[in-house]
């Protein structure tokens, strides 16, 4: 015997119309069964935008509660036509006969879905409490009781549940009509015509408050790609700027300073050195700079695959200042190890920016640089003594500090800063590093 081995999935294998009907009875279960005794208190108005916010103030903190007055309004319509009705009955049949559709309106206000079926539930019974007075099985409280619940209720859930509210409401009508009715006297066909409207009126609005919702938000998703792109181009300009002013200058230093020996007869070495020195540096400067005006530029800018600096470079740079004549010395305490990128990066820059603030706010003073590599981390201290000699010292804007200041928060670090008790300056800084093979 030869087996067969079913290859198509049931679902696939089932009719569509199968899966239609599937479809429909999970929609149905879905906005009329699903939570359908949640409590789902109606909220307040938002009294500031439509044509309510033309009003006085006054008025404005009171509207909020308008959709709560108006469902109170409808339960007292309803509340009034089971009265009349009920003219000249006493006693608890009465009663009920009067306040139960009005109470299934206000139920509206906190479970609509439930409220529909309270709604249905309640008709026949009210139409045996009135002797069958009026059509069946609706009377007249309850006619008017079920029209507002199913137009509430589909205000306050949405066009799919206002229809399958008023598909349940044809069947469930048309089954009373035909097996409960006895020949009595039916209203199926107007409330279901009422309904219909009342229903067709609340779904436009809530299709026009959809596409109002839609078109705002488009509206502010182009608000901010608009908002970018100004940015983007208010970027590219300022580049644009420092470009042609910043590097045109530097390129001129760069020039300048490559020349100047050949202008002087048989230059000294101290001369040349200088020279080469600015050169240096104004090329060096050049390069960081359209690196930076890189970033400025584009959104989208991509490193460029040269190296960043890092500690191993410290050497250059102190070296460099030294030519630049700061007397600056450099110590490295602890197990030289390799850091995370970004830590190298950040503390280069750190002493950079340190080293730089020394030639510029006290000429003439002695440096240190401190380096150490401790178990939790990388521990920076840069100090400099006070300014000697006739150069008088640059004013500076304060960016410096702060810079240094973002780079250490960046990485979690620590950072003090302030002068010393000999008229100097110290930048005090702390990293931490994560070791290999352990958890932060």
């Amino acid at each position: 015997m030869v087996g067969v081995t079913q290859t198509q999935p049931t679902e696939t294998s089932r009719s569509p119309e199968y899966r239609l009907a599937q479809s429909m009875v999970g929609g149905l279960r879905q906005e009329l069964f699903h939570d359908a005794l949640d409590y789902r208190p109606l909220p307040r108005m938002d009294a500031e935008s439509g044509p309510t916010r033309f009003l006085p103030r006054r008025i404005r903190a009171h509207l909020g509660l308008l959709p709560h007055a108006v469902v109170g309004f409808f339960a007292a319509i309803v509340f009034l036509l089971g009265y009349e009705s009920a003219r000249g009955g006493a006693g608890p049949v009465a009663f009920l006969y009067t306040v139960v559709p009005p109470a299934i309106v206000l139920l509206t206000l906190i479970r609509p879905v439930f409220a529909f079926w309270a709604s249905l539930a309640a008709a026949p019974l009210l139409g045996i409490l009135s002797g069958f007075a009026g059509g069946w099985p609706w009377t007249p409280n309850a006619f008017a009781a079920h029209v507002v619940v199913v137009v509430v209720a589909a205000a306050r859930t949405g066009p799919r549940a206002a229809a399958w509210m008023w598909v349940v409401t044809a069947g469930y009508a048309l089954f009373a009509e035909m097996f409960l009715g006895l020949g009595r006297s039916s209203d199926t066909v107007p409330l279901l015509f009422v309904t219909a409207l009342g229903l067709l009126v609340v779904t436009l609005v809530q299709t026009r408050r959809q596409a109002a919702r839609e078109v705002t938000a488009q509206q502010t998703v182009t608000a901010v790609e608009r908002s970018k792109r100004t940015l983007l181009e208010e970027r590219t300009t300022i580049a644009r700027e420092l470009h042609d002013v910043v590097a045109h200058h530097m390129s001129v230093v760069a020039i300048q300073a490559e020349a100047a020996p050949y202008r002087v007869e048989n230059p000294p070495p101290e001369l040349e050195q200088a020279f080469l020195t600015i050169r240096e540096n104004a090329v060096a400067a050049l390069t960081e700079l359209r690196r930076i005006l890189g970033v400025v530029r584009a959104e989208d800018y991509e490193a460029p695959d040269a190296p960043q600096p890092t500690l191993a470079d410290l050497d250059g740079l102190v070296g460099n200042v030294r030519e630049a004549g700061l007397d600056v010395t450099l110590t490295v305490t602890g197990a030289v190890r390799e850091l995370p990128q970004g830590v190298e990066l950040s503390a280069y820059r750190i002493v950079q920016e340190a080293l730089s603030n020394v030639l510029r706010h006290a000429p003439g003073a002695t440096a240190k640089v401190e380096l150490g590599y401790v178990l939790g981390g990388l521990g920076l201290r840069v100090v400099n003594g006070p300014a000697r000699g006739l150069v008088k010292p640059s004013p500076g804007a304060g960016h410096g500090i702060t810079g240094m200041r973002e780079r250490v928060t960046m990485l979690g670090g620590e950072m003090t800063d302030g002068p010393t008790d000999d008229s100097g300056y110290e930048v005090a800084v702390f990293v931490p590093v994560q070791r290999e093979g352990t958890d932060q």
